[in-house]
């Protein structure tokens, strides 16, 4: 029997919720937040941060500097891709509090360099493109610091993703009348998917809004709205492939990602925080920190998992989490007693480089030798016609996104393993 249950501590916050004012709760999470960074500042080695100018990381690194007597050292990785690059405003935010920042810009040819690594540090295949800026923050971190906190699980226990919005209101549309719209949606051809999406992207969510022109990322929005139930929205949302549907001789994708009945949460954004917090956070986001920067040998700590504040976060009602249409309404809170709101009024950019972008140019050929479809057909790892039909549609979409859809396409043409054994995109 486990001694300590995220899924139950759930259900009881559901039964059980706090009853506290707005005030009354965002004073617990900052005394808690503070009880956490002030025992994880704890070292006998220099100590820093990484910053990435979002709510998350201003909120760890905001008490680190309140808690601290001497500037703190804070590290952000930056993108020459605008839409990706929050350098500025973390620039911006460190010059608020008063830390002693540093930072680097990542390149075609940086990326390169790191790539041969990642089979040596993550052992098995591991596809999620923000690993290469996670690794050269990390190194850059390592020359000035030992230990480095980080503001991850924010966006887990605080509904800081757009697909919880977003999964709530699919969900909450009749199933007949989802699955005759995706039905409808599917029977399109390629070439009306741009016309008829592009408008109304700015609608849909990061998961999906840079699919409005492009086929794949809107078949997949095709087979969200056709999802049989609830859970199977949030399946088909994090999924990268067609249901059933994988690349890999031999393979077959999971019936589901639930390693046991979903969560019964009346609530369907706090049974996907939920499914996250057990699984993308561990099996994606703390992998990806942990054995990047372990490679540096530099140690991550991360205070918003101390064991008080998930409690806290699995009891605290969803309107104190997710108001206005916005996520993460409580650490915004927190996070204005400390930066003025002007600095963090601006949309989430997400962590990630342009590798879309570099894919379609500086990096293409590399990657069309990686994907050739006689060297795939050698390795005997992977069907060489899905890949090679996801990479024409990257390769042809002239549109260039966002990040968390930019990792979709790379993460979708590694999910099945090591392109000859060696490296991946």
């Amino acid at each position: 029997m486990a001694y300590w249950s995220a899924r139950q501590l759930a259900i009881d916050g559901a039964h059980d919720p706090l009853a506290l004012g707005d005030g009354e709760s965002v004073d617990t999470l900052d005394r808690l937040l503070r009880e956490s960074i002030a025992g994880q500042r704890m070292a006998d080695v220099p100590l820093g941060a990484f910053l990435s100018g979002g709510i998350d990381s201003t909120a760890t690194v905001a008490v680190m500097q309140a808690l601290s007597s001497t500037p703190v050292r804070t590290f952000t990785i930056g993108s020459p891709d605008t839409a990706l690059d929050e350098s500025a405003e973390a620039r911006a935010v460190a010059r608020h509090l008063g830390t002693q920042h540093t930072e680097l810009t990542v390149t075609p040819d940086d990326a390169l360099r790191v790539i041969p690594k990642l089979p040596g540090m993550y052992c098995e295949p591991f596809a999620d493109a923000s690993q290469i800026p996670t690794f050269l923050v990390s190194q850059m971190a390592r020359r000035d610091v030992t230990v480095s906190l980080s503001g991850d699980a924010g966006d887990e226990l605080f509904g800081g993703y757009d697909r919880y919005r977003w999964g709530q209101r699919i969900a909450g549309v009749p199933r007949a009348l989802r699955r005759v719209a995706g039905a409808a949606l599917d029977s399109l051809p390629a070439e009306a998917w741009s016309a008829l999406m592009a408008p109304a992207s700015r609608w849909l969510p990061a998961e999906l809004r840079d699919g409005a022109g492009r086929p794949d990322r809107l078949r997949k929005l095709a087979g969200v709205l056709g999802a049989t139930s609830d859970d199977a929205v949030y399946q088909d949302i994090v999924g990268f492939w067609p249901a059933g549907g994988t690349p890999v001789r031999g393979a077959r994708e999971p019936a589901s990602v639930f390693t046991e009945a979903p969560p019964p949460l009346q609530d369907f954004e706090q049974r996907m925080m939920l499914l996250d917090l057990r699984s993308y956070l561990p099996d994606d986001i703390l992998v990806k920190v942990d054995r990047a920067a372990m490679a540096t040998s530099l140690e991550t700590r991360v205070p918003l998992l101390d064991h008080r504040i998930v409690e806290f976060a699995l009891r605290l009602p969803l309107h104190q989490k997710m108001r206005d249409g916005r996520g993460k309404w409580i650490l915004r809170q927190l996070v204005d007693r400390y930066v003025p709101r002007a600095l963090m009024e601006r949309p989430k950019k997400g962590f990630g480089i342009p590798i879309h972008a570099w894919l379609r140019g500086p990096l293409r050929e590399w990657a069309e030798g990686l994907l050739a479809e006689d060297r795939l057909r050698r390795s005997g790892l992977m069907d060489p016609a899905p890949v090679r039909r996801l990479w024409a549609q990257h390769g042809g979409t002239q549109r260039l996104g966002v990040p968390a859809v930019a990792g979709a396409d790379v993460r979708g043409l590694a999910r099945g393993g090591l392109v000859d054994g060696k490296e991946q995109p």
